[in-house]
Parts: structure tokens; C-alpha cells; sequence
């Protein structure tokens, strides 16, 4: 019975935070969101500002750092089946970056999003031995 009460919970506050999203803005979130599930194909590009030239580039399966410091950003790439690869970067006032989304992808502007994975709420437990 507590579960459905938490449920219940959980549809009327996405109710009540999409009650004032354009469709543009469910669209927008529904894509990172499938971004961040290694669902859409991506192209990091670093460049430096005052030479115009490229430093590297990214291609893949990748999320990007949502809680980076400011000055650093993290690209997670998901290279196989359970195998990913972070890159940690430093930005200056001269390095930047851009994000390509390499190919379209299907988005719903008017359904957000929800996405429950249990090994989250349920962590595998790592045992360490001496």
C-alpha cells in the first residue's frame, strides 16, 4: 500500500513540474535523459578559442558530467556491453566545447521521461579481500 502512495506522489509531482513546460522543454529533457542513458549517438568537439583549431574530438555513446566543478567536464562513453570509458577535461578561457547529436532521435514532447533502474535503488555489493 505504501509503495502506491509513493507513486501517486511521484505522477502528481510530474504532473504539477510539466503543468508549465513548453513541449520544447519535455522534448529537450527527454533527449538528455536518453543522452545520459547511452541512447544517442554524440560528438564532443574541444577547440581553442583564439587559434580556431580542434583538440580533440569524442564520438560515441556518451554522457556528459552533470555535476562537474566549474573549469572541468567529464565525458562517459559506453564503449560495449557493461564497458565505458570516462575522460576527465580541463576547460580555460581559451579551450571550449561543443555537442553534437549525431542523428535524430525520437522524443515525445508531451511525456516526460521516467526512468527506474533497480541496481540503482539496489546496489551489486562489491566484497573486498585482503
Amino acid at each position: 500500500m505504501k509503495k502506491k502512495g509513493y507513486i501517486a506522489l511521484l505522477l502528481l509531482a510530474i504532473t504539477l513540474v510539466a503543468a508549465g513546460c513548453s513541449q520544447a522543454d519535455v522534448a529537450s529533457e527527454n533527449l538528455s535523459k536518453a543522452a545520459d542513458s547511452f541512447e544517442i549517438n554524440r560528438r564532443i568537439v574541444f577547440y581553442n578559442g583564439i587559434t580556431g583549431e580542434y583538440m580533440l574530438t569524442i564520438e560515441g555513446l556518451c554522457s556528459l558530467g552533470n555535476n562537474d566543478p566549474s573549469g572541468q567536464l567529464t565525458v562517459t562513453c559506453k564503449t560495449g556491453e557493461k564497458k565505458y570509458k570516462k575522460h576527465f577535461l580541463g576547460l580555460s578561457d581559451n579551450v571550449t566545447y561543443f555537442v553534437e547529436q549525431v542523428e535524430d532521435a525520437k522524443a515525445d514532447a508531451f511525456h516526460y521521461r521516467v526512468i527506474f533502474k533497480p541496481q540503482t535503488i539496489v546496489p551489486d555489493i562489491d566484497l573486498q579481500t585482503e
